[in-house]
């Protein structure tokens, strides 16, 4: 009897084995298998089983949740939802993550490991922190203000505070409801098909997404190159620049749009947006001299993230001489986002040194406790101070005297840049609308803010365009809203 007792012993024993190896198998090597299988919806109820955490902007969140009862129980929703769509993107059961609510995704949902405070009892119990916030850099006032100065226009503005890099707007024009794509029914997948077929593009991020031909406002760089080079050294002296430019190696003659731009001087080059001046500079200077400057303010970086990545702008720097010169007017390949304009106005804001520009202040527990904070940001020295003070003298000057007069604020010393960028084949397109610009308040011992400002109206008349007349008056009303706003904080 002993003997069979052993024996059955011994077959349970063998039975708890083969269950404990089976176990682990399932558990250990097959178990990503299973957590992958898109059969297994575990994963997507625990998700919306709680709350997301908030974005906020100026201290009140512009995101929610919505308790829908169903297994997929919590739902995304929006407070000014296409005011803020370029920067928190959407949070859809169908469709998932975009922009802040997917970089800073660990965070809302709860899943990032610093929300726990003690990580070992949360891996035991398998439970999930509440969703944490995300703040955001954004000055409301400013974002209602470049929102409303597009209306129903189509462009995107960006405006950064120069001694610091923050994000005070990104807008983008049209934009869209993301609470349209928060839930998973019919009615969200209708909205997902009728957005991406949307010939407007409502979804794409013109501010940080899109890159365009800059036109004059490249000048600003050029300028800088030219200074900093030496080829330029006196602002008012006549500079060596036939009226008609014939592009060298070529039969083409750039012509200009402004009188008095023979050998006219920088100042007046500048001010009037002579095409020939900043043309013959930009050979003068040579591809290597404008790849640094261009790059210096950060074109033909690969690498920006605001924390969502930027699309590069670009300077090509394999061109011929004739190629520089249109290149150094901001046509041929010359492309920016923007944002990256903006960061051109904040580099001459700044004294010619350039911070990364950042969207996300600090991100926190439901509690308020901070989990992680923006810090310090690198600065880069872009030009020479003394190039960034006579750039800022001419911005100046293009606002009181030149084409940039609708940027000017009463109470306000405002720099400015603006141009009407051409496109499509042989310049058949309908003009882009620019102006970049920073000002500083009179009582204030820094610049306050830089701003880019681009149109791309294709129901308004060509000749009705321009970056003085269209995109200058938005700039203003951006610049005036983060002046007359309180202090951060």
């Amino acid at each position: 009897m002993t003997r069979h007792i052993r024996h059955a012993a011994a077959f349970c024993v063998l039975l708890l084995v083969a269950l404990l190896v089976n176990t682990a198998w399932l558990q250990v090597l097959q178990g990503p298998s299973y957590g992958g299988n898109p059969a297994n919806r575990r994963p997507a109820i625990a998700r919306y089983q709680q709350p997301r955490g908030e974005i906020l902007v100026g201290g009140r969140p512009v995101t929610g949740s919505r308790d829908t009862g169903e297994q997929l129980r919590y739902e995304r929703t929006y407070t000014d939802g296409p005011l803020y769509a370029p920067v928190t993107g959407f949070a859809s059961q169908l469709y998932g993550t975009t922009f802040l609510e997917h970089t800073e995704d660990g965070v809302l949902a709860g899943t990032d490991p610093m929300l726990s405070g003690f990580p070992l009892w949360r891996d035991v119990t398998r439970g999930r922190p509440p969703g944490g916030h995300v703040v955001t850099t954004l000055d409301p006032a400013a974002q209602r203000a470049a929102f409303d100065g597009l209306g129903a226009r189509k462009g995107a503005v960006a405006a950064i505070e120069p001694t610091t890099g923050r994000i005070l707007a990104l807008v983008s024009t049209p934009s869209y409801d993301p609470a349209e794509l928060s839930g998973n029914g019919p009615a969200v997948a209708a909205a997902w098909a009728r957005l991406n077929h949307d010939p407007e593009q409502p979804m794409l991020n013109r501010a940080v997404r899109q890159t365009y031909p800059p036109g004059s406002t490249f000048k600003v760089v050029t300028a800088a190159a030219a200074l900093d080079a030496g080829v330029v050294t006196d602002l008012d002296s006549r500079t060596d620049s036939p009226d008609p430019y014939r592009l060298p190696g070529t039969t083409t003659r750039l012509v200009n749009e402004a009188d008095g731009c023979e050998n006219a001087s920088l100042r007046h080059a500048f001010t009037w947006s002579c095409n020939t001046v900043f043309a013959k500079l930009g050979v003068d200077v040579g591809v290597d001299g404008m790849r640094a400057a261009a790059e210096g303010f950060g074109f033909n970086d690969e690498g920006l993230r605001v924390p969502f990545p930027v699309a590069p702008s670009t300077f090509d720097t394999h061109v011929d001489r004739a190629q520089l010169a249109l290149s150094s007017i901001g046509q041929y390949n010359t492309r920016a986002t923007p944002l990256q304009m903006a960061m051109v106005a904040a580099a001459v804001a700044g004294g010619g040194q350039a911070r990364a520009p950042y969207l996300v202040e600090r991100t926190t527990r439901r509690s308020g406790g901070t989990v992680s904070a923006a810090g310090s940001r690198p600065v880069r020295q872009v030009m020479r101070p003394t190039t960034a003070a006579r750039l800022r003298e001419l911005m100046t000057g293009v606002v009181t005297d030149g084409t940039g007069r609708n940027a000017a604020i009463p109470g306000a010393t405002v720099g400015g840049k603006t141009g009407t960028a051409q496109h499509g084949l042989g310049n058949s397109g309908t003009p882009y609308a620019w102006c970049i610009s920073w000002a500083r308040a009179d009582d204030a011992m820094e610049p306050g803010v830089a701003v880019a400002v681009v149109v791309e109206d294709a129901s308004a008349r060509r000749g009705d365009i321009s970056g003085g007349g269209t995109a200058a008056p938005i700039a203003r009303a951006v610049m005036t809203a983060v002046l007359r706003s309180p202090p951060a904080g």
